[in-house]
């Protein structure tokens, strides 16, 4: 009896040190930011540069327009809700119709919000602020921008399917 009694006294330590070995917030985060780095290029690696300002439906962002969204929006609205400097992308002529510009966008894109989230301080990362009239703790911030992300990028979907291709495969962060 006692050695089950021990057993269930030791398991909140084994479930508290298993979820510390993922990191801390802030290094979860990072790690979203750069999964959602990798999924982006591999979409731009994937896609023909031909069919870059192809759209899946007539009312759909084409595919260059709508990967330039996703890592847009990541940068901007950590630029404008983490109070960052001044944002300078590459230029979008170059970004929706080249590969080597659509890649160098999503990677500018990238290392500014990533820069932005390695040096928030605690104190930031606790203050509230209001995204799109939702108040949040600004930690909050770098998961609604994930989510934006995935929803963004998500519906590039259909680009590759329209021209009966596969798209990248899906993979954990």
């Amino acid at each position: 009896m006692l050695k089950p009694l021990i057993i269930l006294a030791a398991l909140p330590m084994a479930i508290t040190a298993g979820a510390q070995s993922n990191g801390t917030p802030r290094e979860v985060q990072l790690r979203m930011l750069e999964h959602q780095r990798k999924v982006l290029l591999q979409m731009v690696d994937s896609m023909p540069e031909r069919l870059y300002r192809d759209r899946a439906t007539p009312t759909q962002r084409d595919f260059a327009n709508q990967i330039h969204h996703a890592a847009g929006s990541a940068a901007g609205i950590a630029r404008s809700i983490m109070n960052g400097p001044a944002l300078t992308l590459p230029d979008t002529a170059t970004a929706f119709n080249t590969r080597a510009g659509l890649r160098a966008f999503v990677s500018a894109a990238y290392d500014y919000a990533v820069g932005l989230l390695r040096t928030q301080t605690d104190a930031a990362r606790a203050e509230s602020v209001n995204l799109f009239g939702q108040q949040m703790p600004r930690w909050q911030v770098w998961d609604e921008i994930h989510m934006h992300t995935v929803w963004t990028a998500g519906q590039v979907v259909a680009n590759f399917r329209k021209h009966g291709m596969a798209p990248p495969a899906f993979t954990f962060f």
